[in-house]
């Protein structure tokens, strides 16, 4: 295919599409061996549409690449649609999301001591809404599940991987990722006392269960 036309093809792939598309897709679509050709490919014509300042842009998103409206013409595009199109989460959401984003993989135990408070509503809807995922389970004692956040989250936010999130340091002070990381250990070690605590009672009630078990034994065999 001649590069013209395959420029065009790319273009038309990344304006019709509702997903994000990697080099790899793409070049299996237009049958040409040469990743990395159109991955050139794709680098020009997002320099052609930043260099003539059109409305739309071509940009890297989820590990893909996407046609997508400039932010400053994004107001149009909501009031098109009613507001639609806007991602409406409360205060508490996006504060646990926050959290979740920058501090993954954590436990629902580690957000609560995070924040001080119940935070099940909050991780329910970012569930709800795909923005974060259970991606396994941590190895401790009772092993809690583990939050972080997915595919859509990087679409929503427009962000091409985790990588491309503003550096925490320049968010906030030092004391403040220290206070953070802090009750993070202290929800850590609290867990682990608790179901250390746990373990014991139920080792207690099982030695008691045996205890009466043999002397019900007993006295059925005298």
């Amino acid at each position: 295919m001649e590069e013209n036309e395959l420029k065009k093809v790319i273009e038309t792939l990344l304006f019709i599409t509702d997903e994000p598309l990697t080099a790899e897709r793409i070049a299996k679509i237009c049958e040409v061996k040469d990743v990395k050709y159109i991955s050139e490919k794709l680098e020009e014509l997002k320099h052609s549409y930043d260099m003539e300042g059109k409305a739309l842009s071509i940009i890297q998103v989820a590990g893909g690449w996407q046609m997508s409206t400039r932010p400053e013409y994004g107001i149009w595009v909501r009031k098109l649609y009613n507001s639609r199109l806007t991602l409406r989460l409360s205060n508490a959401a996006l504060e646990v999301l926050s959290i979740i984003a920058f501090k993954q993989p954590i436990t629902k135990a580690e957000i609560e001591a995070i924040r001080g408070v119940d935070s099940s509503g909050p991780i329910d809807t970012l569930i709800e809404r795909k923005l974060v995922t259970n991606i396994g389970r941590k190895e401790t004692l009772g092993r809690p599940i583990m939050y972080g956040t997915t595919e859509e989250f990087l679409k929503q936010f427009g962000l091409n991987s985790l990588e491309d999130l503003p550096a925490l340091e320049g968010l906030v002070s030092q004391d403040a990722i220290k206070n953070i990381d802090d009750k993070i250990k202290s929800a850590e070690k609290e867990k682990a006392e608790d179901n250390s605590k746990e373990n014991l009672e139920s080792v207690g009630e099982q030695t008691v269960d045996a205890q009466n078990s043999a002397l019900t034994e007993e006295k059925q065999n005298n």
